[in-house]
């Protein structure tokens, strides 16, 4: 009997499906030689500094540094009482222990997520009980039944994953110790009042400071006035065309006289077509999307994206089986993938109205494994959804219309240039003029991308035209623009690396410096994400600024180190080195341990400043009804309304960030939890549907039959 162990339940069912396994039991799937189980992600977790040591309980200035000299794992704890462990976690963990002790079991296999995260969570899980069974691990990129199938005749010894192993734990150690260390004695020395902690972080504050950065350069900025000379002429057959005056490659000038002069000489004047150029150039298709790439697309495109939710939808689609691995760097596919390419082709463009213009080819610029890094670049699989919510479609078109754009014909244009001169000795520039016309659409036709046409007069060269009118027009140039979720994930990819706004070479940028970066695909969102929870940065529109309490960091803080892309992209860079076995781990810590104990002494000599003042806020206590578990009250507190007897073990909670409420666009309201636990219902307007319709029904919360879990029940 083989035990496969999935990170989430969704992943444990998409692995039964495909292994033809139809018996669920509590907390596994079993038959056809198999058992399934899975985890929540994370089941375990570091221990808190209290857990070492008593006396980390209270937060003082004296009792830092500290460093654990080993680090110990617990079952993760209850979200509302951090004392006791989730039950739920807890229960899962038994079960998935007991499995593996079972007497038929002879064989476990790690089917979690093929990262360094997804390493440590099954790891962590399996090693806990020092299993004398062989441990192997399902590498996937997919979880349709081809790729499950294909991944267990493929398995490799999990003991050669270790280097993905020692990478996960140095990451999570090392956040540990700058975290619990920086961001309480920060908080000690630069926070009055109590309430939520000046988070410190390794990838937090050189992020941050990547904004900052561009919110200085657009406050210093001056503007200043050029002027542009344009001219407009006329051929023999009177069509008209305009040029822009340049001299010395000079078409923006500083001096208005310098332009004022030559217009003046341009009264009565004819011209002579000095230059033609024609030329025929090629546009190639972007290439495929990495995550970065991917949530820089929709978060630029489409209004109210943040890059975190486009990683949450691009991770259901993923467990849907409808698309493959999406935390990837690469921009590129493994080229043993050619054959199952072609059939996802076949598949994904059998109804398109442009099929005939479609060719399947084993292209460098798709298929290269020197740009293939763990996991190839994100496509669709042959799977095809039938059901999709908006959010859904949206990016799976995304992913589906970059896919298929790599095999339509290379989209082609007509680059027009016509140097005009004007019949005056004084003058010694040229006027020029550009034009462009789109030949063949190609790609262009997958997502209607509209190619705008600026057409010339047909000329030819030495023709003499006249000059019949000139504008002598007044500029300013403009300050940078504020950083976007799309922007400031490219400097996050590269650690500004030869990154400029308006760069458009994604290939170059997918290539950057491996492993050189802030952060990764994995995390980037939720770092963005984390500095608005914070406090540090606001969005207003699709732009990121700093508020003042993250200025006011960035110019207090003395680790500087911390704000620098320099230092963050090395660590970065080390963990990847570990990944790949080229450097030890305990090197990598040791680093991290005189870092933070050197950046721990230098706040503590600090000028005591502070940065936040927490003002204390009295909560009501009012009671919302009885507990429908154990007859006490329920109030609200900051997270959800839950009862009011937790500390005896109640769990009873209505979540403010509920999954099941969040799917349907609705948030928990005090006005709903009232009905919900005085009459049994409430009656709620404006649900949403996975379709995007509105519609109103009744929702009841009641426990379930066979757990302590409540489940949401909905009435029409």
């Amino acid at each position: 009997m083989r035990l496969i162990l999935a990170e989430k339940p969704s992943v444990a069912k998409n692995i039964a499906d495909a292994l033809n396994v139809k018996t669920k039991k509590d907390g596994y799937f079993e038959g056809n030689n198999y058992i399934i189980t899975w985890a929540f992600g994370h089941l375990l977790q570091l221990y808190d500094a209290k857990d070492y040591d008593p006396k980390m309980r209270s937060w003082k200035m004296e009792n830092f540094p500290f460093i654990p000299e080993s680090f110990k794992y617990k079952v993760k704890s209850n979200p509302r009482n951090r004392d006791q462990a989730d039950g739920g976690a807890q229960k899962q963990l038994k079960t998935i222990h007991y499995l593996m002790s079972r007497k038929d079991v002879d064989m476990i296999i790690s089917a979690c997520d093929y990262d360094r995260e997804g390493q440590l969570i099954g790891d962590s899980i399996i090693y806990k009980q020092k299993p004398s069974k062989p441990v192997y691990r399902l590498l996937l990129n997919e979880w349709t039944k081809n790729g499950v199938l294909e991944g267990l005749e493929n398995m490799k010894s999990n003991q050669e994953m270790r280097p993905l192993l020692d990478a996960g734990m140095s990451r999570q150690w090392a956040d540990w110790i700058i975290g619990i260390n920086l961001t309480s004695v920060a908080t000690l020395k630069y926070q009055k009042g109590k309430g939520k902690a000046l988070n410190i972080g390794r990838v937090l504050l050189p992020t941050l400071k990547i904004i900052y950065d561009r919110d200085k350069e657009i406050e210093q900025f001056v503007p200043e006035d050029y002027f542009k000379l344009t001219a407009t002429f006329q051929t023999k057959s009177e069509e008209t065309y305009e040029g822009v005056y340049v001299e010395d490659a000079v078409e923006k000038f500083k001096k208005k006289e310098t332009l004022e002069a030559i217009q003046n000489l341009l009264a009565n004047q004819a011209a002579t077509i000095v230059e033609k150029e024609v030329e025929k150039k090629k546009e190639y298709a972007p290439p495929l999307f990495n995550l970065t790439n991917l949530q820089g697309f929709i978060t630029n495109k489409y209004k109210g994206w943040s890059a975190d939710k486009v990683l949450k939808v691009a991770q259901t689609l993923y467990e849907k089986k409808f698309i493959t691995y999406p935390r990837t760097s690469s921009i590129a596919l493994d080229e043993s993938l050619v054959g199952k390419m072609a059939n996802v082709l076949k598949a994904v463009s059998a109804n398109l109205d442009f099929k005939d213009e479609i060719r399947f080819t084993k292209s460098k610029r798709v298929f290269n494994n020197s740009k293939v890094e763990s996991h190839s670049a994100i496509t669709p699989t042959y799977v095809l959804p039938k059901s999709l919510s908006r959010d859904e479609q949206i990016v799976y078109n995304a992913v589906k219309n970059r896919f298929i754009a790599q095999f339509m014909p290379v989209a082609e244009y007509e680059q027009t240039k016509i140097m005009t001169k004007v019949n005056h000795e004084e003058i010694k520039g040229v006027f020029v003029s550009k034009g462009k016309v789109q030949l063949e659409e190609g790609w262009k036709k997958v997502e209607n991308i509209q190619s705008k046409d600026t057409l010339l007069p047909n000329v030819e060269l030495k023709e003499i035209v006249n000059l019949v009118n000139s504008d002598l027009s007044t500029h300013t140039t403009k300050p940078p623009k504020n950083h976007t979720e799309k922007t400031l994930l490219k400097v996050m990819e590269t650690c500004g690396k030869s990154y400029k706004d308006n760069d458009t070479d994604e290939e170059l940028l997918g290539s950057i410096l491996a492993g050189f970066s802030i952060g990764t695909p994995a995390t980037r969102a939720d770092t963005i994400k984390k500095l608005k929870d914070v406090g540090y940065i606001t969005s207003q529109s699709k732009f990121l600024t700093c508020t003042e309490l993250g200025k006011r960091l960035v110019e207090t803080f003395p680790v500087k180190d911390l704000f620098d892309l320099e230092f963050t992209g090395k660590l970065e860079k080390t963990l990847y080195d570990i990944e790949k076995g080229h450097v030890p781990k305990v090197e990598f810590l040791q680093l991290i341990n005189r870092f933070t104990n050197e950046s721990v002494k230098k706040i503590k000599v600090e000028k005591d400043v502070i940065l936040k003042e927490v003002q204390a806020t009295r909560r009501t206590n009012e009671v919302l009804g009885k507990c429908p578990a154990c007859g006490n009250n329920v109030v609200e507190t900051s997270k959800g309304f839950g009862c009011s007897n937790w500390k005896n073990g109640c769990t009873f909670v209505i979540w403010k960030n509920d999954k099941f409420l969040k799917a349907l666009k609705k948030k928990p309201t005090k006005t709903m939890v009232k009905a919900i636990l005085n009459q049994k219902s409430a009656f709620v307007k404006g649900l949403t549907s996975k379709k995007g319709t509105k519609f109103n029904a009744y929702l009841k919360y009641e426990k379930n039959s066979e757990n302590d879990y409540f489940s949401w029940k909905m009435e029409f």
